[in-house]
């Protein structure tokens, strides 16, 4: 391999501060002012590979910043939700005046527990109310007080709780996979650019025969872009991944705590 053609090209390889103000310089971009300009320069000047590669970390990213925002949004609302849900329950001294509200409160996974469990509820007394006969006594007298709805089956309604309870989480955790992906795959992808910037730059080094800047400069931009944009595909992800995991835990917690309130008031006044 043929050492550099001056002093001065020896100096920039070797110094990394001078290498990227010598990079800039390359293409055509002063240094102080390098910015979106020079980003949007090396983009152009890329090699197809490298556009494909980077093509593919920006679908990835735009994804998961749609489903970031998304799910920021969605997550805020069922919050507020949720406490005014809550709020009525806990005021309301029947489960019916719940039930009126939930149409307005439908975001909250609260409200499909709730009305799981509500549905479960209304239709044990309903059975149970058919199946209670309390005939006449002997002589015409007139028949005995109607017996206190009760509730069949306490394991039944906490199965219908806690089914309803995966249901709730089941749509909260929707999309949310794909940022895990994100984070995972597009370092990868990132890499892989990164190995073809650096075997072009090899390889136009091998067949011009010099390790001048203008020679290796221009692979070595292509495997840093590559690079860069996994980087910026994958950190937010990561971040709002592990986020959005600890809401949804947030969430699961609430919707326990709320089905052995729910059945603690079904046993207090149904058994």
């Amino acid at each position: 391999m043929g050492r550099p053609d001056n002093v001065a090209e020896e100096f920039l390889l070797r110094t990394p501060g001078c290498f990227g103000l010598a990079l800039s310089q390359l293409q055509g971009v002063p240094g102080p002012d390098t910015g979106t300009a020079g980003a949007i320069d090396l983009v152009r000047q890329a090699s197809p590979e490298a556009q494909v590669v980077l093509i593919i970390l920006v679908l990835f990213s735009i994804a998961s910043w749609a489903i970031i925002l998304s799910k920021l949004w969605s997550f805020r609302r069922a919050e507020r939700q949720s406490a005014r849900f809550l709020d009525v329950f806990r005021r309301s001294s029947k489960f019916s005046e719940v039930q009126a509200v939930c149409k307005s409160l439908e975001h909250s996974p609260l409200v499909g527990v709730f009305q799981a469990a509500y549905a479960e509820l209304n239709s044990q007394l309903r059975h149970g109310a058919g199946s209670q006969h309390t005939p006449a006594m002997a002589g015409g007298s007139p028949p005995a007080a109607i017996a206190r709805p009760t509730v069949k089956s306490l394991q039944a309604l906490d199965r219908a709780l806690l089914r309803a309870s995966t249901v709730e989480v089941n749509k909260l955790e929707r999309r949310v996979p794909f940022l895990a992906t994100t984070a995972s795959i597009t370092p990868f992808i990132g890499l892989f650019g990164t190995v073809w910037g650096i075997m072009t730059a090899f390889d136009r080094i091998g067949r011009m025969g010099s390790t001048s800047l203008a020679v290796v400069a221009p692979g070595i931009a292509d495997a840093l872009l590559a690079t860069a944009a996994g980087l910026f595909a994958a950190i937010p992800a990561v971040y709002f991944y592990n986020h959005f995991a600890q809401r949804v835990k947030l969430f699961a917690s609430e919707m326990d705590d709320f089905s052995l309130e729910f059945l603690n008031i079904a046993e207090r006044n149904f058994t």
